[in-house]
C-alpha cells in the first residue's frame, strides 16, 4: 500500500498537481494550523456547525492544503465530500447543483482506505447505515428483524426529511429481497440515486410514498438531512470542501451573482443549527475585494465575512490568508528531501544516480534563483515538479540544469 501511495505521489507532482493521497508524507509548514483544525474544529463538529474561509492566488497551496484537511478529518471519523464551484456544472445561485454534489463526492475513512471498492462513495455510505443500524453483515442473509431494526432507527430521526428517509429505505430494500438480476438490481439503485440530483421520473418515486424532489427551494435543508444520515452512519460528522473555481463569479450575471451571495450568506447565518457540519470556502483574493463580483458589492455578505488579513492562519479566524505564508529556504529544502526519498522508494535503483541530501540545498537555490516573485505559479509547485524532473533526468543518465528544468515547467505549467 505505501508503494502504490509513493507512486500515486511521484506520478502528480510529475504533473504538477498535488497527489490525492499521501502529501502529509512531504508537507511541511502547516503543522500547528492542521493540529488546530483539529483541536477547534473537527474535535467538536457535533457541538455546532461552523464555517471558515481560505483566501489564496493561484498555486498559494489551497489544494494542498485541503488534502491535509481531509486526512485530518478522516482520522476524526468524518465524511468529507470535496467540491469545486464552478459557473456550469456546481454555481452558488444554483444549491440544489451544489447539494448533488456534496453527495456525489462524498468519502468516507473506509472508502478512501479500500482501492478494492467499486461502489461510488455515496452508495457504500448507504450500505453502511443499514449495516450499523440493523446490526447486518452482508455476508449473511438480512432477517426481517434486522432490516426492521434499521428502518425503524431510521424513520424515528426527525431530524432527517421524510422524503430523504423514503429513499434510503427503498435503497435499503434492495439488498432484503432482490428481485431480478444483479443488473436489474443495480439499475432500480441508480434510479433512486437519482432523486438526490432532483431528477429521475417523479410518478416512479411516488410508489416509495415520495412527494417532493430535491429543488432550489428545499436543497440547504436536505444538506441538514444528508448530515444527519452521515451522524447515523456512525460518523463523527461532514466536511464540505468547497473550492472556488477560478473566475466563476465574475462570469456570472449580475442577478445569478446575486443569488448565489444570497445562498452563501444564508449558509452562514444557519450553519449554526447543522451540528455535525464543518464547511472551508477556498477562493482567491478577489472574491473579497473585486468592485463588480466581489463580496464588497454585497455590504450584509461583506460584514459577515470580513477582509483577509496579512498575518499566517489561526485556526480560530474566520479567514485564512495563505498569501500571508512566507516560506523559507528550511522549508523548501526539507520538502525536497522528503521527496526525495519517496522517488528512491517508488525507484530503488536512482539512490546512487540521483542528487544526494548533500547536493539538494544547492540545486534548491539555484532554482529558486531563477524564481520571479511576481511570477503568477508559486515556487512550491515550481519546487515538487521540478524535483521530479530532475531525478527523472539523472535516472535517464542525463543531467539537465536548474535554468533548464525551471523553464521545462513553467511552460508546463503555463499550458495547464
Amino acid at each position: 500500500m505505501t508503494k502504490n501511495i509513493d507512486e500515486e505521489i511521484i506520478e502528480a507532482l510529475r504533473k504538477g498537481i498535488p497527489p490525492k493521497r499521501g502529501i502529509e508524507k512531504y508537507s511541511v509548514g502547516h503543522q500547528k494550523l492542521i493540529e488546530d483544525i483539529k483541536k477547534y474544529h473537527l474535535s467538536k463538529i457535533e457541538v455546532t456547525g461552523k464555517i471558515r474561509f481560505i483566501c489564496g492566488s493561484w498555486g498559494s497551496g489551497k489544494t494542498h492544503l485541503f488534502r491535509l484537511i481531509r486526512d485530518k478529518a478522516f482520522e476524526e471519523a468524518c465524511a468529507v465530500s470535496n467540491v469545486e464551484l464552478s459557473i456550469n456544472e456546481a454555481p452558488l445561485n444554483k444549491f440544489e447543483k451544489v447539494f448533488f454534489k456534496i453527495v456525489e463526492n462524498i468519502a468516507t475513512p473506509k472508502y478512501y482506505q479500500d482501492e478494492e471498492n467499486d461502489k461510488k462513495p455515496f452508495e457504500g455510505l448507504i450500505e453502511t447505515a443499514l449495516c450499523k443500524l440493523g446490526n447486518i453483515d452482508l455476508s449473511d442473509e438480512i432477517s426481517p428483524e434486522q432490516f426492521n431494526n434499521a428502518v425503524t432507527t431510521l424513520m424515528k430521526n426527525r431530524n432527517i426529511n421524510i422524503d430523504f428517509k423514503k429513499i434510503i429505505k427503498a435503497y435499503w430494500e434492495t439488498y432484503q429481497n432482490p428481485t431480478g438480476s444483479p443488473a436489474m438490481v443495480e439499475e432500480k439503485r441508480q434510479e433512486l440515486l437519482q432523486w438526490f440530483a432532483g431528477e429521475g421520473d417523479k410518478k416512479r418515486f411516488k410508489a416509495f410514498g415520495v412527494t417532493t424532489m430535491i429543488s432550489k427551494a428545499n436543497a440547504r435543508v436536505m444538506l441538514n438531512s444528508l448530515v444527519e444520515f452521515i451522524k447515523i452512519a456512525g460518523y463523527k460528522g461532514l466536511v464540505i470542501l468547497f473550492d472556488e473555481a477560478e473566475q466563476s463569479y465574475s462570469n456570472m450575471k449580475k442577478s445569478n451573482l446575486k443569488e448565489a451571495h444570497n445562498n452563501l450568506l444564508s449558509l452562514i447565518n444557519s450553519i449554526e443549527d447543522t451540528s455535525g457540519l464543518f464547511m472551508l470556502y477556498a477562493t482567491t483574493p478577489d472574491f473579497y475585494d473585486h468592485k463588480k463580483h466581489g463580496i464588497v458589492v454585497y455590504g450584509a455578505l461583506s460584514s459577515r465575512i470580513g477582509q483577509p488579513q496579512n498575518k499566517p492562519p489561526n485556526a480560530i479566524d474566520i479567514i485564512w490568508n495563505l498569501d500571508a505564508v512566507e516560506p523559507n529556504e528550511e522549508e523548501y529544502n526539507e520538502v525536497a528531501k522528503k521527496i526525495r526519498k519517496i522517488y528512491i522508494s517508488v525507484y530503488p535503483e536512482s539512490e546512487e544516480k540521483i542528487l544526494k541530501d548533500n547536493e539538494i540545498e544547492k540545486f534548491v537555490e539555484s532554482l529558486h534563483k531563477e524564481h520571479s516573485s511576481s511570477a503568477q505559479a508559486r515556487f512550491w509547485r515550481i519546487l515538487s515538479t521540478s524535483l521530479i524532473e530532475k531525478f527523472d533526468s539523472q535516472l535517464a543518465g542525463e543531467d539537465k540544469s536548474a535554468r533548464e528544468i525551471y523553464y521545462d515547467v513553467m511552460d508546463k505549467l503555463r499550458q495547464d
